[in-house]
């Protein structure tokens, strides 16, 4: 039977390469990207498969049940990939409610959805609920977060992602929808929203701003490249296990100030510049609340299970990204400007 999946999330930073993937490894599937356009989604991160035959996008927000019922009946959905969240701590720090709504609400609104469309036959519909890895808490100097690790958020954003995890499991339960859970470490790569570190940094170093560095700059990530996570996510979907849940990690760990030494070091040689001379844009602010000091995944599950494993080391995917931001400025441009956000405007609003 041919798919009908839908991608929530789908013009955000990691939802737009699994569109992509999706659309371009399975052209019998019918590929609907249900964002909301909030900040960080954007359509510009699409433009290559836009009008792709098997591509269709819905502008709907997660907290509008009825516009979710429409879309589910408009495209028959056979699936759920579900990657829209609010993702940025410090915002959650200022802003928790946000999270509560979009994170939490909103996933309740797609599962009950899904539950209700699919009721004739539950067990042969897939929801995938993708999650983060800070729902574990945090490490110290040794360790690693399995599946099996206790829940222990510390910012209203994991709190938001561990409360989602825990009604997609509940559903599956209850209702025995087929579902399943996966929880990454951080995301990085082309089209990467700047608020989080690499890319903003990289446009820092580009501008010559200061480098904002929390703390004494030691927590610790573990760092995997974006499109390896949509890989892992294609495997997931089709491969994984209902009911199961499967980490995410590039065993790729690195401190925040030598991931930043070595992103300025990368930058110095692609701009030309004399070696230190992004060092030096380097300013250590004071900590944010609730800071987890490291995070590390154990990724042995999903490779022992369904082969997955990351294809890119982390200086080969760090230097591709360096290149793409370089090579895409009115991307870029357009992001921090705030100009991105009327694409969908010109590109949909007569449609």
């Amino acid at each position: 039977m041919s798919k009908k999946i839908l991608i929530t999330g789908g013009a955000g930073f990691i939802g737009s390469h699994v569109v992509r993937l999706f659309v371009n490894k399975y052209p019998d599937y019918t590929i609907v990207n249900l964002d909301a356009l909030t900040y960080a989604g954007n359509l510009e991160n699409l433009k290559d498969i836009q009008d792709k035959p098997n591509y269709r996008f819905e502008r709907v927000n997660l907290l509008d049940a009825t516009a979710l019922e429409t879309v589910f009946t408009k495209h028959h959905i056979t699936d759920v990939v579900h990657l829209a969240a609010e993702s940025h701590v410090d915002r959650s720090i200022v802003s928790p409610l946000d999270f509560v709504y979009t994170n939490v609400i909103g996933t309740v609104n797609l599962l009950n959805t899904a539950k209700n469309f699919w009721k004739a036959d539950l067990d042969q519909h897939r929801f995938y609920h993708i999650s983060t890895d800070e729902v574990y808490g945090t490490l110290g100097e040794t360790g690693l977060f399995t599946e099996q690790t206790a829940y222990d958020p510390r910012s209203p954003y994991s709190a938001s992602k561990a409360a989602s995890d825990h009604f997609v499991r509940a559903y599956g339960e209850t209702y025995h929808m087929q579902v399943v859970v996966s929880n990454c470490s951080n995301n990085y790569g082309p089209y990467h929203f700047p608020e989080k570190l690499i890319p903003l940094f990289i446009h820092n170093i580009i501008n010559n701003k200061p480098l904002p560095v929390y703390g004494d700059g030691l927590y610790t990530r573990d760092w995997l490249y974006v499109k390896d996570h949509a890989l892992a996510i294609d495997l997931i979907f089709h491969e994984g296990k209902s009911g199961d849940t499967y980490n995410i990690g590039g065993f790729n760990e690195w401190k925040n100030i030598d991931l930043v030494k070595i992103l300025c070091k990368l930058m110095d040689e692609k701009l030309g510049r004399a070696s230190g001379t992004s060092e030096q844009l380097i300013t250590y602010v004071k900590d944010r609340p609730g800071h987890d000091r490291r995070y590390a995944i154990d990724a042995s599950k999903i490779n022992k299970e369904l082969g997955w494993k990351p294809t890119v080391t982390f200086e080969q995917g760090l230097a591709e990204t360096i290149d793409w931001y370089l090579s895409n400025t009115e991307w870029l441009n357009h992001v921090t400007s705030g100009a991105y956000q009327q694409y969908y405007e010109n590109m949909y609003a007569n449609r």
